[in-house]
């Protein structure tokens, strides 16, 4: 269990054991209870995913990078209007500063089902583009198996998650769609090594949009690192054999807080090799309007929240429209605000969504205004 100073002040991350949840399941959600809500955060170990899976995709991540450029480029994000594919080092933003990161976005199969007259979040789903595979011979194969198998991993976590709470082991299930409706979106990321003088933001700090977050340390370095209720960021370095499971804004929400959003980053790594990581984001439905959701709590349930403790302001600031907007239309802001590259190509159908998207545009633009000012300054 994570060392903490106070119930929610942790200094460290829970590891918890995927095996216990049957041979030991009271033990279990007890220490997933805790993770929830006094730290967002936690390492699994011992999950239903294949090690050889992981293994092998593990294995071609850096013949994936190390492909030829214009191979790459071919595939690049700004040609999906469902904002995967390939991203070029520095073409994505975190609070408007250059993230120094390489990456492919590809997502589980899906038809995108927009339609003229549709929500323009809609057309966010769809599928992805891959590598010819004559030059990355299985990769997509390998990485499909992979998706399947993390998206299965989510859903029963999802339930353990439900009981922890004290409700039903289906009682988030209504914040799914159908199967052939969801899509989960997962990302390749190579953070390469930057001098001295390089800005070192590999990803500036910010929180995830969906429920769960499973991520893959692909590699032996350092740099995530997560923000506790003091504003000290702990680090959260790779342990061989886990996935580092993390909570969205979607779920904190639903939950009136009671799950843990929690603010996180990654440095820049140092030394001589590139750090590479697998995020898998559990999504949830696009049209679902989290405010009108309300979620029962058992009393003794929401005390453990108080116990913890308000979270203070925090350094990301990120997915706050839960509280108005449909799921789909956050996430479309949130992308646009990413990648305005990509952004930029969205017809928006009609003056409240364009409202909205220029809000968040006028944002996007007075963050990087400001670091402009800062950096001359």
């Amino acid at each position: 269990m994570a060392s903490t100073d106070s119930a929610g002040n942790f200094s460290s991350i829970p590891i918890l054991d995927y095996s216990l949840r049957t041979s030991q399941k009271p033990e279990f959600i007890s220490q997933l209870r805790h993770a929830l809500i006094n730290v967002g955060f936690l390492y699994l170990s011992n999950s239903s995913v294949s090690p050889v899976v992981i293994n092998d995709l593990i294995s071609y991540i850096p013949k994936l990078f190390a492909l030829p450029q214009a191979a790459k480029d071919a595939i690049r994000m700004a040609n999906s209007p469902h904002f995967l594919g390939y991203s070029r080092l520095g073409a994505e933003l975190t609070k408007g500063q250059v993230d120094q990161r390489e990456q492919f976005d590809i997502a589980t199969p899906h038809v995108c089902r927009w339609k003229e007259g549709d929500p323009d979040y809609y057309r966010i789903w769809g599928p992805s583009q891959w590598p010819e595979e004559s030059l990355i011979p299985g990769f997509r194969a390998t990485f499909t198996q992979y998706l399947a198998e993390v998206e299965t991993l989510s859903y029963d976590f999802s339930s353990l998650i439900a009981e922890a709470f004290g409700l039903p082991a289906d009682g988030l299930a209504h914040f799914y769609d159908t199967l052939e409706l969801m899509q989960h979106r997962a990302k390749i990321v190579q953070y390469p090594v930057v001098g001295p003088a390089d800005a070192s933001q590999g990803v500036g700090p910010h929180y995830d949009a969906g429920f769960l977050t499973f991520l893959l340390q692909a590699s032996p370095h350092t740099g995530l690192q997560v923000q506790n209720l003091s504003g000290d960021w702990i680090d959260a370095p790779p342990i061989p054999g886990t996935f580092v499971v993390n909570i969205g804004k979607a779920l904190e929400f639903v939950t009136r807080g009671l799950a843990r959003a929690t603010s996180h980053r990654v440095l820049s790594p140092t030394g001589a090799t590139p750090r590479y990581s697998v995020p898998f984001f559990q999504n949830i439905s696009l049209t679902i309007k989290l405010v009108d959701e309300v979620l029962e709590f058992p009393e003794e349930i929401l005390q453990l929240r108080e116990k913890r403790g308000l979270v203070g302001e925090t350094d990301s600031v990120n997915f706050s429209e839960f509280d108005r907007e449909p799921s789909g239309q956050v996430n479309l802001i949130g992308r646009v605000k990413s990648h305005p590259d990509v952004g930029k190509g969205i017809t928006l159908n009609c003056s409240d969504n364009i409202s909205q998207w220029f809000t968040s545009a006028r944002q996007c633009l007075l963050e990087l205004h400001v670091c402009i000012i800062r950096l001359s300054g």
